[in-house]
């Protein structure tokens, strides 16, 4: 009886654990995949230059694909090169009902200032910017945090007293700076010259270098370029002169591996994380048309040695470079203006 009794008790168990199992898995596969991507979030990057530039361009398609990955938004990236052309493709993009499109530069903003009242659904991002509208917003960098930096290490690095920089076109955000990237060189060492160059143009390599060879023959030896594609003339005049030991500092992505043996340095704007700030907000409909700036507090704006040349910065600069990185983190340190 207690046989009969044990063998009832262990078949009962066990029909409930096979119960719970099937139940289970019938429950898994009837249970609906959380899939990552989300193809309705429709997101597109217009940039000045080509994306091969190691530089702006080349961070903001970066941002693109930092979107992709981390919204699963489907993206489209256009290089535009004249104003029709900017406002051809912000109507397209409109039109075909993208939720987001960055117009990656200065001279972005007005074309989207005509076209956003067509498409109230779309929203407009321009970087560098300073105009919004209901459906139209801009992004600004506190570029200098870093060029003051830069601006430091020149100054306490050169050994003729004259700085120069050389930017494609005299937008505002680039003036803005190289007047901080001069108030770094100049807070260390007040006998220092600077030379600037514009060359018109953010594409054209010959003529930055040009500009840059002339500066050398008048006695530069430390150089900040700001002109994206055009900017790589600048490290290979550097290159090229030999005997002179003229420094380089690279802008807005690490360009310390373009020309390692001429770069002291490079101030970097983290654009993929500043995009994705940016595109999250959008994706979550908590965004609000406004003028969004970021720096070195909200760690977007970084200045980075090189360390192929690590040896040349002193110790005594390092730690005041680092020392000023903390306070401008903090919100204790304001660049002169």
């Amino acid at each position: 009886m207690k046989k009969n009794q044990t063998k009832k008790r262990l078949f009962s168990t066990v029909f409930h654990i096979l119960f719970a199992v099937t139940s289970l898995s019938i429950s898994a596969c009837g249970a609906p995949k959380q899939d990552k991507n989300d193809a309705s979030f429709k997101v597109a990057l217009l940039t000045p230059g080509p994306i091969s530039d190691q530089g702006w361009n080349a961070g903001a398609y970066q941002g693109l694909l930092r979107i992709q990955d981390s919204l699963g938004a489907k993206t489209s990236h256009i290089q535009t090169k004249t104003p029709a052309e900017i406002e051809e493709n912000f109507r397209q993009y409109g039109a075909q009902g993208y939720r987001l499109v960055f117009g990656h530069g200065f001279e972005f903003q007005d074309p989207a200032l005509r076209v956003a009242p067509e498409f109230r659904n779309t929203i407009y991002v321009n970087v560098s910017a300073v105009k919004t509208d209901s459906n139209v917003a801009a992004i600004e960098f506190n570029f200098g945090d870093g060029a003051y930096l830069a601006g430091i290490v020149a100054g306490t690095n050169t050994r003729s007293n004259i700085i120069g920089v050389i930017g494609g076109a005299e937008f505002p955000p680039v003036v803005k700076a190289f007047k901080a990237f001069e108030a770094g060189a100049k807070s260390v060492n007040p006998k220092i010259t600077v030379l600037s160059s514009y060359i018109g143009n953010w594409d054209d390599v010959s003529a930055a270098k040009e500009q840059a060879l002339a500066q050398i023959a008048r006695g530069a030896d430390m150089i900040f370029q700001n002109a994206d594609n055009a900017g790589l003339g600048v490290f290979q005049a550097a290159r090229e002169s030999k005997g002179k030991q003229v420094r380089v500092f690279g802008s807005n992505s690490d360009q310390n591996h373009i020309a390692p043996e001429v770069t002291l340095g490079s101030v970097i704007i983290d654009l993929p994380h500043a995009f994705l700030l940016v595109a999250k907000e959008v994706h979550d409909k908590t965004f609000t048309p406004r003028i969004i700036t970021l720096g070195a507090r909200e760690d977007v704006i970084r200045w980075i040695p090189n360390p192929a040349l690590a040896t040349e910065i002193t110790p005594a600069t390092t730690r005041l470079v680092d020392s000023l990185t903390t306070q401008l983190r903090a919100g204790t340190f304001s660049i002169p203006q």
